[in-house]
């Protein structure tokens, strides 16, 4: 068989090129580019675990600025309730103070009131003796035609009131 005898000797120039171009590939990429994407990729793995190592660390700050700023808030509230607490109590005791002024006057008044009504009753009782004392005599005098003195009509009314 020729065709296979023809085979080195066709074939002997390609596969030398071949090489020579597998060769070529291999030395630029496997000693130019490659080396190149390996330093980019482990540049880049090492920005993202700087970068997470930095997030991480910012983290715990914030954790801690909160936990602060918690405790801050829950003083600030507690001492807010304490000064809402101050000025109820100031507020109730300001009203209880008030309040009694306001009792006491309202009693310094009922007693001015009491007082006036009582003169004001004794005024009226002294007038109504004296009404019932001539009411009295007058009907003493139409009834039985008997004429009676002011001062007997006057005795007369007294014994009346107190015996009821």
């Amino acid at each position: 068989m020729p065709q296979i005898s023809q085979i080195l000797a066709t074939y002997a120039s390609q596969f030398f090129w071949l090489l020579i171009v597998f060769a070529l590939i291999y030395f630029l990429i496997g000693k130019g580019i490659l080396p190149k994407v390996d330093a980019a990729v482990d540049a880049r793995d090492a920005k993202i675990a700087s970068d997470l190592a930095a997030a991480e660390k910012v983290r715990g700050e914030a954790e801690g600025l909160e936990g602060a700023w918690q405790a801050e808030l829950t003083q600030t509230r507690n001492a807010a309730q304490a000064e809402a607490q101050k000025a109820k109590a100031k507020a109730q005791k300001d009203a209880e103070v008030r309040l009694a002024k306001a009792d006491a006057e309202i009693a310094a008044k009922t007693s001015e009131a009491e007082a006036a009504i009582a003169k004001a009753r004794a005024s009226a009782l002294s007038g109504l003796e004296a009404v019932a004392a001539d009411a009295a005599q007058d009907i003493v005098a139409k009834v039985s035609g008997i004429k009676v003195t002011p001062a007997q009509a006057t005795q007369a009314v007294k014994a009346a009131l107190i015996n009821g």
